[in-house]
C-alpha cells in the first residue's frame, strides 16, 4: 500500500512509498484512510527536526490528524463497516508509569510512550492501517470531511479541561481569554471559548485576509501584533498557539491575577531571551499565576466530538483551506501564505 513517509532526522526524504500491509498485531480494526490533516509538527519531521521509525525500521509513515471510514471490524470491539474514525495519536509505555497504569497517557511520567506518525509508531498518512479498538473515536457521520479537524481540536479540549480544573482551586470568574495565534489550534481555541461566552481576543500577525474573518465570525476580536498590550491588560486566561513565548511574556502585564496560561504550541530550542525570571517568578507567585502545556488523552477527543457537533459547519469548513489529492501529496506540505488547514485527501474519497 502507498504512504507518506520519511527518514527521521533526514531533512528532503519526504516521499510516497510502498509500504507492507499493515500487521494484524497492530489490531482487529482495518480502517480505509479518508484524509489527513497536516500540521507543523509534519512539517518539522519533514525538515528533520525530530520524529522516530518504530523499533527495526527506517522509515516512518508520517500523520497524526486523521479520518478514516472501518472496512473491516472484529465482533465485539463497538464498530461496525462503514463507521467514520478517528485515530488517538499517543499509546501508553509499556512498563507502564503510574499516569499510563491509569489511563492518563497524556501525563506520562517516564517518556516511553509512543505516537503515531511522531515518535516510534507509524502514523495515519496511508492508505489503510489497523488499530485497537480503544484507541479508535467514532465520528457524528453529520460532520463527514469535517471530522479531520478533530485531532487539532483535541489539543484545545484539553487546554479548557485543564484550564477549568485549575481555576476550581479557588474562587474564580473569568471573563477575558487571549489566545495568541490564529493558526488552526488558535482558530478552533476561540470556538470553545467563545461556546463558553468568554470575550475571546485573538491575536497574530496577519492584519487582513481570512484569519481576521474567521475571528470576527465567532463574535470575537482580533488584534495584531503591535496591539498586544491591550488585547493582554486583562486577560484570565491565556492559550499560546505559536511556540513564540517570547512575545507573550513581554508583553504580560504586572498586575493580572490568578491567571491561567496554557501553552500549545512547540518553541524551538537554544532561542535566547530577554525576560527578566525574577520578575517574572515574582508575578507568578504573588498572583497565583499557573502555567501549563497540552497533550491530548482520549476523554479530550471525546470532548473535542462535542464541541465539534456543536459549532457552525459552514465556519469549519471554512478552516479548512486547501484539500489536496494524494497524488500530488508534496503540494499539501508547501506552505502557502494564506493557508490556515490543509488537508490531503486519500483514494478512498470524502465519506
Amino acid at each position: 500500500m502507498r504512504a507518506i513517509t520519511v527518514l527521521p532526522g533526514q531533512e528532503g526524504s519526504v516521499a510516497l512509498t510502498e509500504m507492507p500491509e499493515p500487521p494484524a498485531e497492530d489490531g482487529p480494526i482495518l480502517v480505509e484512510t479518508l484524509a489527513v490533516g497536516v500540521c507543523g509538527t509534519d512539517l518539522e519531521i519533514i525538515n528533520g527536526d525530530y520524529g522516530s521509525a518504530p523499533p527495526g525500521q527506517e522509515r516512518l509513515v508520517l500523520g497524526h490528524e486523521s479520518l478514516g471510514r472501518v472496512i473491516e471490524a472484529a465482533a465485539g470491539s463497538g464498530f461496525s463497516e462503514g463507521d467514520l474514525v478517528v485515530g488517538i495519536v499517543r499509546r501508553p509505555d509499556p512498563v507502564p508509569c503510574p499516569a499510563c497504569a491509569a489511563g492518563d497517557w497524556d501525563m506520562c511520567t517516564n517518556g516511553r510512550y509512543t505516537e503515531r506518525g511522531i515518535k516510534a509508531r507509524h502514523g495515519y498518512a496511508s492508505e489503510r492501517y489497523r488499530i485497537h479498538p480503544e484507541y479508535l473515536v467514532a465520528v457524528d457521520p453529520a460532520l463527514g470531511t469535517l471530522g479531520v479537524l478533530l485531532e487539532p481540536t483535541t489539543v484545545v479540549a484539553k487546554a479548557w479541561d485543564h484550564i477549568e480544573k485549575i481555576g476550581r482551586r479557588a474562587t474564580w470568574a473569568p471573563r477575558t481569554v487571549l489566545i495568541t495565534g490564529a493558526g488552526p489550534i488558535g482558530l478552533l481555541a476561540a470556538v470553545l471559548s467563545t461556546q463558553r461566552g468568554y470575550e475571546t481576543y485573538v491575536l497574530d500577525l496577519v492584519t487582513e485576509g481570512l484569519k481576521p474573518q474567521m475571528v470576527r465570525r465567532l463574535g470575537a476580536t482580533y488584534f495584531h501584533r503591535g496591539d498586544i498590550g491591550e488585547a493582554a491588560a486583562e486577560a484570565d486566561v491565556v492559550i499560546e498557539c505559536t511556540g513564540y513565548v517570547q512575545m507573550l511574556l513581554e508583553a504580560g502585564p504586572q498586575h493580572a491575577r490568578h491567571r491561567i496560561t496554557c501553552l500549545t504550541g512547540v518553541s524551538s530550542a537554544g532561542v535566547g531571551s530577554t525576560v527578566d525570571p525574577g520578575l517574572l517568578n515574582r508575578n507568578m507567585v504573588l498572583h497565583n499565576s499557573v502555567v501549563f502545556g497540552s497533550v491530548a488523552n482520549r476523554r479530550h477527543y471525546e470532548l473535542a466530538a462535542e464541541a465539534l457537533a456543536q459549532a457552525d459547519a459552514g465556519w469549519l469548513a471554512d478552516l479548512i483551506t486547501r484539500q489536496v489529492p494524494a497524488a500530488r501529496w508534496a503540494d499539501a506540505y508547501a506552505r502557502r501564505p494564506d493557508d490556515i488547514k490543509t488537508v490531503l485527501n486519500f483514494p478512498g474519497g470524502a465519506p
